[in-house]
């Protein structure tokens, strides 16, 4: 009898259908069945001696909530017989509905081994916690996980003792993951989180890779990528990395319009193991990324997201370094002004009062800050500068090794880029059909923060914010906290502007202030979204005096 090892995950969903991915520990036909009739059925494929489905729901109705039920070659499975969460649902969007999306990065399934200090309650375990205990009431549409799902290089105790049970942790990259079956188990670890997985079953979830999920700094240079692909191990840790990521994410991302247009999709549940095309799928992706799209795009009535792919499909040559691949850069802003009309997007309207676009709220989400604090800013741009040979090969060496060793990887380490983001966003928030509001969404930097930025010469229609949200469970050490305070301060604006002047950079094209933050802590960002008003709240996850762990609103603001 075939069993669930792992799910289900609840992922698409729009009006009419869903999907729901599970891994099982056998080959099986997987089915869901809904209370109201709807139903689907997806015979399982196999990647590396694990087998894994992704069931189509189809028949489902507009603007309704419907219980459903696992089963693995007719046998339910789930919801377990002891479950003490309630019934897992499929909830679709109907025409009027608003939109609540809640989003994060950053999660650690348990401390890695040695600690770094205090972590906290984990905010996703506790929004479980607290959607569980009102089934009925206010609870997310969409969770947006924002990179670094799982961590590939800081592994906790249990799974290092498992790791040193199956090889020899001395050689290749130690007591970091090194293959397929090794990610796997960061995914259980991470997965079977009794919380976690109740709500991942019950939330619809929409993911993205950061670093953390191959390695740390994660394609931060030409350089730093020679290096490691001068060892031994990295070709196996790479290579695993994207196959799980496709596995376990990227495939639960997409509709199932795009999964039955998807070629790769189509040879692997076609063949008795698809192990090897998704291998060379991977080894493709590494060696070429501009071959291989992991941005997507979700419409979600009219609220348009566009999650964007900020690590690999980078381009790292010095002399031509870019966040964005020509290819990825063209298509997002093609995304962006799809169904705009035919106004005057490079300014100067005082339209936009009216909903006449495509959407009403443009969530552009990138696991790395657009803006950032104003001195790493202008460190990260002076450092580009001094890797592209600004001041000579002696400070060019020198900067390579700080940009490592600080991690000035974000966009402003790529201020072509950093710039043309601007531009796209001041273009896609002006004139006869702009949006409400644009949000980047991102994490990574482990606070959360809201910046707004200002373009010189002209003022968009929509309200454009940055708005970061990390760690959802991690820990924040006090070097961070003191850090990224003084980071925002005026007197740290100033000493920003001297290095930038030193590395000859020329000013950025937008202006930014804080208008919130910065917090610490385990957290997670709410926005509800609703005709063209948006609403923002930031909680915080704490542990009462009686032990029990709760969100606690620290921010709660209207962005329009």
């Amino acid at each position: 009898m075939a069993e669930l090892r792992l799910g289900p995950l609840l992922r698409y969903t729009d009006g009419s259908c869903a999907t729901v991915w599970v891994e099982t520990d056998r080959p099986c036909t997987a089915e869901v069945r809904c209370a109201d009739g709807a139903r689907g059925t997806a015979h399982s494929f196999r990647i590396a001696d694990h087998h894994y489905a992704l069931v189509p729901v189809g028949g489902l109705t507009p603007g309704t909530a419907t219980e459903y039920e696992v089963l693995l070659d007719g046998t339910g499975v789930w919801p377990p017989p002891d479950s003490r969460f309630p019934p897992s649902v499929i909830a679709t969007p109907g025409d009027d509905d608003g939109m609540r999306v809640a989003f994060g990065s950053c999660r650690w399934a348990a401390p890695p081994s040695g600690g770094k200090g205090r972590v906290g309650p984990d905010a996703l375990d506790t929004l479980s916690a607290r959607v569980a205990a009102d089934p009925s009431g206010t609870r997310p549409d969409v969770l947006l996980l924002l990179g670094d799902q799982v961590y590939a290089d800081e592994i906790s105790d249990a799974t290092r003792e498992w790791i040193a049970g199956r090889r020899d942790v001395t050689a290749g990259p130690g007591d970091q993951v090194a293959d397929y079956e090794e990610y796997t188990r960061l995914y259980y670890e991470s997965w079977l989180d009794p919380e976690v997985r109740w709500l991942l079953s019950t939330v619809p979830s929409c993911m993205i890779f950061d670093d953390h999920d191959v390695i740390d700094d994660w394609n931060t240079s030409a350089a730093w990528l020679a290096d490691m692909r001068a060892t031994d191990w990295w070709q196996e840790r790479v290579l695993s990395g994207l196959m799980s990521y496709w596995v376990y994410q990227q495939l639960g991302n997409l509709s199932p319009d795009e999964l039955a247009a998807d070629p790769l999709y189509t040879t692997v549940r076609e063949a008795s193991d698809g192990t090897d095309a998704l291998r060379e799928f991977a080894a493709r992706a590494d060696a070429d990324p501009a071959s291989v799209r992991w941005s997507y795009r979700r419409d979600f009535g009219r609220t348009r997201l566009l999650m964007v792919d900020s690590r690999a499909a980078r381009v790292l040559d010095e002399d031509r370094r870019t966040m964005l691949d020509p290819g990825e850069a063209a298509w997002l802003r093609e995304q962006v002004m799809e169904g705009r009309g035919d106004g005057d997007r490079d300014g100067g309207s005082d339209s936009g009062s009216d909903s006449d676009g495509a959407y009403d709220h443009l969530l552009i989400g990138t696991s790395l800050p657009w803006l950032l604090p104003h001195l790493v800013h202008d460190v990260e741009a002076w450092n580009a500068a001094m890797c592209g040979g600004e001041r000579g090969a002696r400070w060019a060496r020198t900067g390579e090794r700080i940009r490592r060793g600080a991690d000035l990887e974000h966009w402003s380490a790529f201020p072509s880029s950093f710039d043309a983001l601007g531009d796209l966003i001041a273009d896609a928030g002006t004139g006869p059909g702009a949006p409400a509001t644009v949000s980047v969404l991102s994490g990574d930097v482990h606070h959360a923060y809201v910046a707004e930025p200002s373009w010189p010469g002209r003022t968009p229609d929509a309200r454009v914010a940055q708005l970061t949200c990390s760690p959802v469970h991690n820990s924040v050490p006090l070097s961070i906290r003191l850090g990224f305070r003084f980071g925002w301060s005026a007197p740290a604006r100033a000493l920003g502007r001297r290095i930038a002047r030193h590395g000859r950079c020329a000013p950025p094209s937008v202006s930014w202030r804080r208008t919130g933050g910065p917090w610490f802590g385990n957290q997670i960002m709410t926005l509800t979204l609703r005709g063209r008003s948006a609403r923002l709240r930031l909680e915080k996850a704490r542990a009462d005096r009686d032990g029990t762990h709760v969100l606690r609103t620290v921010a709660d603001r209207e962005l329009t």
